[in-house]
Formats: structure tokens, C-alpha cells, sequence
């Protein structure tokens, strides 16, 4: 089976932008191989985060987020994340991540994510674009991440998404600090 490299997914991705490139390349990617087992990412201290000041988030059949749309006070210090798939399928066949950028950095990070492939969840490692994300994760399996507050600014533009290749042009949300 053909599978795109990434100097040939990065090509297209420039030329015709993300979302399409991803649509192409998704049933070869999907076949190629299995993403690397996930690990929760916790990192709220002994007494967890302030009072709102955390949220879960739902991975939904039909890649769809619930919320759509988080605001985070500006009070807050540090932020938590806990992704909920709600699904039902294993994380072979239906997997989800929460992967937080800017708005202006989301179409690249999402085509060097596509170059490094699914035993990175489909984000570039070290990636500094990356404001927080959670590892991939399947139905009924739950992801946490927490960031510090302090990197965003307030009137900021980021957004949220799933980097699985089929999710990420559909699977997004927006967040605000204020």
C-alpha cells in the first residue's frame, strides 16, 4: 500500500492546504501502523487546580468537542484539561487528542504534525507552537494536561483540536482567557 512522505505531504499541504491534504492522505496513514500506547499527562500539584480554574472536555462521535468554545479567567494561574472520549470504539479504530496553538499557528503545526506521523500522535515533538495537549487516546479512556495560564494572553486567538489526520480539519474549538 502507498504511503505518503512527509516532503510530499508538506508539498501538498502548502499548496493545498491542510484540510484537504489530510482527507488524501488519511486511509493510507490509518493502515500504515498503530500510534504509540498513550500516557496521561497530569502535572496539577497535590491540592489540583483552582477552583475553575479546570474542564473537562468531550472527544464526540461525529468529531465534535464539548465545549466549543472554553473561556478561562484570568485568575486562574495554571489550567487543567481532562479529555473524555465518549465514545465507544478502541483507540485503533476512533481516537482523539486536545492539542492547544494559536490560531495563526494551526495549519502548520497540523502539516509538520502529518510529516512525523502517528507514532507522535500526529505532533511534531518539542514542538513550541504546541501550547499544551493531551496523547491520543480510545473510547472511554480519559487524558489530562495542565498548562500555565501566564503563556497565553488575554484577547489571544488559540484553538484547540484533535491532530488525527481525518479529525483535525472538523474537531476543533476555540479559547479565550479574560
Amino acid at each position: 500500500m502507498w504511503v505518503p512522505n512527509s516532503s510530499l505531504l508538506r508539498g501538498c499541504a502548502r499548496a493545498l492546504g491542510c484540510a484537504l491534504v489530510m482527507e488524501l492522505a488519511m486511509p493510507a496513514i490509518s493502515s500504515a501502523q498503530e500510534a504509540a500506547p498513550a500516557v496521561s499527562q497530569s502535572a496539577s500539584g497535590p491540592a489540583g487546580p483552582a477552583a475553575g480554574c479546570e474542564l473537562d472536555v468531550q472527544g464526540r462521535p461525529g468529531k465534535q468537542f464539548s465545549p466549543a468554545q472554553i473561556t478561562i479567567p484570568a485568575s486562574c494561574k495554571s489550567f487543567t484539561v481532562q479529555l473524555i472520549h465518549t465514545g465507544k470504539k478502541p483507540k485503533s479504530a476512533a481516537r482523539h487528542n486536545w492539542v492547544l496553538v494559536r490560531a495563526s499557528d494551526i495549519d502548520p503545526v497540523i502539516a509538520d504534525g502529518l510529516a512525523v506521523g502517528p507514532d507522535q500522535d500526529w505532533v511534531k515533538p518539542g514542538d513550541p507552537r504546541v501550547i499544551a495537549r493531551t496523547p491520543m487516546i480510545g473510547g472511554g479512556e480519559r487524558a489530562s494536561v495542565t498548562f500555565d495560564v501566564s503563556r497565553l494572553s488575554r484577547g489571544g486567538s488559540y484553538v484547540y483540536f484533535c491532530s488525527f489526520p481525518s479529525h483535525a480539519s472538523m474537531m476543533r474549538g476555540t479559547l479565550s482567557v479574560e
